[in-house]
């Protein structure tokens, strides 16, 4: 695409932002995975600000509604002091499930910057399109891609360790069964 040069610059300085942000978010992220969370990471900016901050912690809260981007949610409508967060943009490391892009409908969020798409249960765009349905009384624009690599590898890394995890524990367990009885007792 051929830009004039102003707006080449522009657009650079606003990814540059959207990274700055980003990579808030896939600390979070990381956060979570040393908790032993889902990795996903969300920050909410207000202007130059960052009125929210959150990653998963649906173990630890044992709340199946406790995503990055629903606790972000919440501390920004504590921040502004209105539910409506028509000023502020979400940065979040995965594209929303389709709780998360119902919250961020009716919050009234202007705009949704992500990492990684997820195209089996992406609630934005890429499977259920709620972020972008006309139907509803809120459209939310969506960026896509931002820092996208270390995002899936953040994901990926996290699931890899977890299949690892439980190849161990299935050894471990056939280990455990094939030993003589009288050897299990000692």
């Amino acid at each position: 695409m051929n830009l004039p040069t102003d707006i080449r610059e522009e657009a650079g300085d606003l990814f540059d932002l959207h990274r700055w942000h980003m990579r808030k978010a896939l600390q979070l992220a990381r956060k979570a995975a040393a908790a032993d969370e889902v990795p996903v990471g969300a920050v909410i900016v207000r202007g130059t600000s960052v009125i929210a901050q959150a990653y998963n912690q649906v173990e630890l809260l044992k709340d199946p509604t406790a995503h990055a981007e629903m606790i972000a949610i919440t501390q920004a409508a504590n921040a502004v002091g209105d539910w409506r967060l028509t000023d502020c943009v979400l940065y979040v490391t995965k594209e929303p499930c389709p709780m998360c892009a119902g919250a961020i409908v009716l919050a009234r969020l202007p705009v949704v910057v992500w990492g990684m798409s997820d195209p089996q249960r992406g609630g934005a765009i890429s499977h259920f399109r709620i972020l972008q349905d006309e139907q509803l009384n809120h459209q939310v624009d969506c960026v896509t891609g931002v820092l996208e690599a270390e995002c899936r590898e953040v994901m990926q890394e996290f699931f890899r360790r977890k299949r690892d995890a439980a190849h161990k524990r299935r050894v471990a367990e056939e280990l455990d069964a094939e030993r003589p009885a009288d050897d299990q007792a000692n």
